[in-house]
């Protein structure tokens, strides 16, 4: 199996790219935000790979880091989520991103990517979101959204550990996460606050 491809980028186009290695060309599906990554050809690149074996083919996934490599399995671990859909939300959305839109049960930011209606990104949100909390999100992020040592053990304070790690800053979060917190009253699921909270802050 191969996990990882270093070599002189042939050519790129949409959807994937060619990997010169050894002077073997190696075809390699990719989101566009893995191809925009890549140096010009033929400059020499490297992309973490998943490969996919079939009984009637071989292909490559090609991804710019661990992160979207990560996001790419457990995207196709859903029912109705094939490796071209996969791409298609990773060419659509970060996953910071995708992370604020499956914990918000936002389901128009996720129906922005090709191949996803409305049924799947509501199977997409409902089946994630328990897993959302343990993914990477980002090099600035990594190794998930509960990297951050929690200054508390309580709700409120995993909450604003969660938004910190999507990229908020701590003032904006902690003000967010105490009003809706007082809003919903003592007892609140976290995935309640962490949803509403993310409503409040989502760009009007």
């Amino acid at each position: 199996m191969i996990g990882k491809l270093t070599g002189k980028l042939d050519s790129s186009f949409e959807g994937g790219c060619i990997f010169d290695v050894n002077g073997v060309g190696y075809l390699v599906s990719c989101s566009s935000r893995a191809l925009a990554a890549l140096p010009p050809p033929p400059a020499v690149a490297s992309l973490m790979i998943e490969t996919s074996v079939r009984e009637d083919a071989i292909t490559l996934y090609g991804f710019a880091d661990a992160t979207e490599r990560d996001w790419f399995r457990m995207l196709t671990s859903i029912q109705s989520v094939g490796p071209k859909v996969a791409l298609s939300l990773l060419s659509a959305l970060s996953p910071a991103d995708m992370a604020r839109a499956i914990l918000a049960g936002d389901k128009g930011a996720l129906t922005r990517a090709a191949g996803v209606g409305p049924k799947l990104a509501i199977r997409l949100i409902s089946e994630l979101q328990a897993k959302v909390g343990g993914m990477p999100v980002g090099p600035a992020f990594a190794p998930g959204l509960s990297a951050l040592p929690l200054p508390a053990n309580s709700v409120v304070a995993e909450t604003v550990s969660v938004l910190l790690n999507l990229g908020w800053k701590r003032p904006e979060a902690q003000a967010t996460v105490s009003r809706v917190a007082d809003r919903l009253g003592e007892g609140v699921a976290i995935e309640l606050l962490i949803r509403e909270s993310l409503k409040e802050l989502a760009p009007k």
